[in-house]
C-alpha cells in the first residue's frame, strides 16, 4: 500500500480534490485499475487512498458504496469549496468533529485531537454521560463533550459555507427473503467470508490473528491457514488463575492452531496487569470506558510481530449468539400467546434457552415485547441509574432517558422479524458504540490495525436478507454461519458455547481487585464531582463483595467513570 508515496493528504491529478483518511481500502487495486482504464492519472504506485479521490470525481458523494474497507475519511472539494466526511458501513473507524463559532468544522478520529483546538470547548454533555452508566459506553451520535459530536456508522457529513448536513451514504438494510434455503444460504456466506478474509489478508506486513478458541475467530485463522504460504500466527489471551471456561477456550484454540499448522502464542495475564495498566487503557480512551479490556494485553504482545490482526468480531451481531437474540424468537411468540394458551411447552423452549424463571418472563412481557427482548443490553435502567444520582446530577440529566433511546432506534427498524430487529438494533450500537470502540482503541494503543472479516459489506448485506429462523434454529446461534463451516471446524467447536474475550471481572473485584474498588469508590473521592451518593454505591460494593450479589459490570462501570473524571472530567465541569 505503498507507505513512501502515501503521505497524506491525498489529491486528485489537478490538485483540486484532497483526501485525508484513516484506515484501509481492501478492494484499492481494482478500483485502481478501472480508474487508470477512464483516464484518471495516479501520483503513487499503491497508495489505497488515492482511489478516493478519483471515486469522488466519478461517483460524487455515494463513492464510499465501492469500497471494500474500514476507513474514516474527510474530501476536501476546492471546486465546490465543500468538505465531506464518511465513515465506514459498519462503524469500524471513528470519526468526532465539531463545530465552531464562526462556522467552520474541526474533525479528527479522537476526542483529544479536537480539545487541543481553542475553539473547541470541554463543556461536558450530562445526557451522554447518563447513556454511560446504562450502555458502558457514550452512545452515538453524542460524546462526553457537548460540542463534540461522533458520525453513526455509514453516515456522511456535508460542510458547505458554515452550513452542515447529515444523511447516511450507505442503502437502507434489505429486506428478507423467506425463500433461501439453508444450503443456498451457508454457500453463499462462506464464499463471501472467504473473499473478505483473502481482501483483509492483504498487507505490506505481517498479518496474524486473534484466536479466542470460539467459532468465530477459528473460522477466520482457518480460512487464513488455507489462503497463506506460511503458518499463521496466532494468538491467545490466558489467565493466571484457573477458570473452567477459559480452560475450555485454551484447549479449542490450542487444538484450532494445531489443526491448520499456525505458529500459535499464549498471551498470560492476571489481575495484577489490569490494576497496573488502568492507567495505560485510559489513555486510549478520551471518553468513560467499561468494556472489555482485556484486548489491550493481547493486542500489545501481537504488535511485537505484526501491523494488522484480523479478529472473529462481529459475527455475533449478524447472525445471532446473545441473550436478546435467543430470546427474541420464543418471547415474540410468548408475548402474542394468550396467558391461557401458553403452554409447557412454549416455557420448556425458554427454560433451555435461559435460566430466567417463567414468573420473570411474564412480568418482563408486562414491559412490553420490545423491552423484554432488550433484556440484557443495560447495566441498569433509567430508574436503577438515578437511584445513584445526587441532586445536582438529577438535575443535570433531566429529561434524559436511555429507554426512550432505544425504543427511538427500535422505531426506525423496518423488519418485523424479531431477531432481526434485535440484530440490526445492536448493529446500530452495540457492535460500533462499544465492541468495535473498543477494539479499535486498545489495538491503534500500540499501532495495530484491527481488521473483522466478517463486517465485510457485502456479507453484511446478505446476512439481513436472512430470515431469522436460519440463524438461531432451536436455541442453536449462528446456525446457517456454522452450516457455512462445517467442512472447515470440528463438530466440538461448532457446538460449543461462545465465551470471548471476557475478564472474570465479579471475580476480581470480590477478590484481588476488592481494594481497588473500595479506595476508588470511597466516600472522599465520589464527593470530587458530588454526581454519585456514596450510599448507594457503597451499598452496590459491600453486596458483591460479601457475594449476596454479583454487581461486578456495575462497579466497574463506576470505578472506570471515577477514573475518567479524575483524569479528564473534572478539568471539563
Amino acid at each position: 500500500m505503498d507507505p513512501e508515496r502515501g503521505a497524506q493528504p491525498l489529491f486528485n491529478e489537478s490538485g483540486e480534490v484532497a483526501v485525508a483518511f484513516n484506515g484501509e481500502i481492501y478492494n484499492h487495486g481494482q478500483l485502481r485499475h478501472r480508474l487508470q482504464a477512464q483516464g484518471h492519472r495516479f501520483r503513487s504506485r499503491h497508495a489505497d487512498g488515492e482511489v478516493i479521490a478519483h471515486l469522488y470525481e466519478t461517483m460524487g458523494a455515494d463513492f464510499p458504496r465501492a469500497l471494500a474497507g474500514q476507513f474514516a475519511i474527510a474530501l476536501w472539494d476546492a471546486r465546490q469549496q465543500t468538505l465531506w466526511l464518511m465513515r465506514d458501513h459498519a462503524g469500524i473507524k471513528p470519526l468526532y468533529y465539531a463545530a465552531t463559532a464562526n462556522g467552520g468544522l474541526i474533525f479528527a478520529s479522537e476526542p483529544k485531537a479536537l480539545l487541543t483546538h481553542p475553539q473547541v470547548s470541554r463543556g461536558l454533555d450530562w445526557r451522554a454521560l447518563h447513556g454511560y452508566f446504562s450502555f458502558k459506553n457514550i452512545p452515538a451520535p453524542q460524546s462526553a463533550w457537548a460540542q463534540i459530536r461522533q458520525l453513526r456508522p455509514g453516515q456522511r457529513l456535508c460542510w458547505r459555507g458554515g452550513r452542515i448536513t447529515l444523511d447516511c451514504w450507505t442503502p437502507p438494510p434489505p429486506t428478507e427473503d423467506p425463500t433461501i434455503t439453508q444450503q443456498e444460504a451457508a454457500q453463499r456466506i462462506r464464499t463471501l467470508l472467504e473473499q473478505s478474509v483473502r481482501q483483509q489478508m492483504q498487507a505490506d506486513a505481517p498479518v496474524a490473528a486473534a484466536l479466542s478458541g470460539g467459532v468465530d475467530s477459528a473460522a477466520v485463522v482457518a480460512l487464513m491457514s488455507r489462503m497463506s504460504a506460511q503458518p499463521v500466527a496466532t494468538f491467545t489471551l490466558t489467565y493466571d488463575e484457573a477458570f473452567p471456561n477459559k480452560r475450555a477456550d485454551q484447549t479449542f484454540a490450542r487444538q484450532i492452531a494445531e489443526r491448520v499448522g499456525a505458529n500459535h502464542h499464549e498471551v498470560r495475564m492476571g489481575w495484577r496487569d489490569v490494576a497496573d495498566s488502568l492507567e495505560a487503557v485510559a489513555e486510549a480512551f478520551d471518553e468513560p470506558f467499561s468494556g472489555v479490556t482485556s484486548a489491550y494485553f493481547l493486542n500489545r504482545r501481537i504488535a511485537d510481530s505484526a501491523k494488522a490482526v484480523l479478529t472473529g468480531d462481529g459475527a455475533d451481531e449478524l447472525f445471532g449468539s446473545y441473550r436478546p437474540h435467543r430470546l427474541a424468537q420464543p418471547l415474540a411468540r410468548l408475548a402474542t400467546t394468550p396467558e391461557s394458551a401458553r403452554d409447557v411447552a412454549l416455557w420448556a423452549e425458554l427454560a433451555e434457552l435461559d435460566a430466567t424463571p417463567p414468573e420473570a418472563l411474564t412480568a418482563l412481557l408486562r414491559r412490553g415485547g420490545e423491552a423484554a427482548r432488550r433484556m440484557g443490553m443495560y447495566l441498569a435502567d433509567d430508574a436503577g441509574i438515578r437511584a445513584l444520582y445526587t441532586p445536582r446530577m438529577q438535575a443535570l440529566t433531566d429529561g434524559a432517558s436511555n429507554q426512550a433511546l432505544v425504543a427511538e432506534a427500535l422505531s426506525a427498524i423496518a423488519s418485523e422479524d424479531p431477531l432481526n430487529r434485535m440484530l440490526l438494533l445492536d448493529r446500530g450500537a452495540l457492535l460500533p458504540d462499544q465492541v468495535l470502540a473498543f477494539v479499535d482503541r486498545l489495538s491503534m494503543a500500540h499501532g495495530l490495525e484491527a481488521r473483522p472479516p466478517f463486517l465485510d459489506a457485502e456479507l453484511m448485506r446478505y446476512a439481513d436478507t436472512l430470515p431469522g429462523a436460519l440463524k438461531i434454529q432451536r436455541g442453536r446461534v449462528k446456525h446457517i454461519l456454522k452450516e457455512a463451516l462445517r467442512d472447515l471446524l470440528p463438530e466440538p467447536l461448532l457446538n460449543r458455547p461462545k465465551e470471548g474475550f471476557i475478564l472474570p471481572i465479579n471475580h476480581w473485584l470480590r477478590g484481588p481487585l476488592a481494594p481497588l474498588a473500595t479506595q476508588t469508590l470511597r466516600p472522599e473521592r465520589l464527593a470530587r464531582h458530588g454526581l454519585l451518593r456514596a450510599e448507594p454505591v457503597a451499598a452496590l460494593l459491600q453486596a458483591h463483595l460479601s457475594g449476596r450479589a454479583n454487581h461486578g459490570d456495575r462497579l466497574w462501570n463506576l470505578l472506570t467513570f471515577q477514573l475518567w473524571w479524575e483524569r479528564c472530567g473534572e478539568a471539563a465541569a
